[in-house]
């Protein structure tokens, strides 16, 4: 298996996703509502102290260090992560537009073309927030746990990716030479 670290293998970089995951995972199971009395607005202090401050801090130094792509990522994520915790009382269409507007900068991080992990990662985010802003417009709480899923699917990319670099695993899926694969027998 190829254990490629290049992509996005600076400490910048693995404390970004860290934070992102470990906000991702707080906020997902939070909406999922499988921890008996665990609910979003648990996550609210996660999402303004390490998805907001700790994420946005990440963000200005991967742009000091040229990080273009990691520090726009991270900075702008932060500031929507502390946004969304300080207006924490959001319900109905305003949460749904606020997440709406979040899905878009995810679906735009994912069109980026960052490395697999990390296009994976927004693509779960951006289908996790999504889906939450379509159950806000329609009151549905199935679709909001739904969305939790997605969302908790994405925090652990985040992680893999994090502590992948710090521990040397395999960041990309190994990739088959032309002409290699199965053969039909006849």
């Amino acid at each position: 298996m190829d254990k490629d670290v290049s992509a996005g293998s600076g400490i910048t970089t693995v404390a970004g996703r860290l934070a992102l995951g470990i906000t991702l995972l707080a906020f997902g199971l939070g909406h999922t509502a499988v921890i008996d009395g665990v609910s979003a607005s648990d996550a609210t202090s996660i999402a303004q102290y390490v998805g907001g401050i700790a994420l946005f801090v990440a963000g200005l130094m991967a742009l000091r260090e040229g990080d273009s792509a990691g520090g726009t990522a991270f900075s702008v994520l932060g500031a929507l992560w502390f946004t969304w915790a300080v207006a924490g009382g959001a319900a109905g269409n305003e949460a749904g537009l606020f997440l709406l507007l979040f899905a878009l900068v995810a679906l735009s991080l994912t069109l980026a073309g960052e490395d697999q992990l990390g296009q994976g990662m927004y693509g779960l985010f951006f289908v996790a927030l999504l889906l939450m802003a379509i159950a806000e417009f329609a009151g549905n709480e199935g679709l909001a746990k739904v969305g939790g899923w997605f969302a908790v699917a994405s925090g652990a990319v985040a992680w893999y990716a994090a502590t992948a670099v710090l521990a040397h695993w395999p960041t990309v899926l190994p990739r088959r030479a032309a002409g290699r694969g199965v053969t039909a027998t006849g």
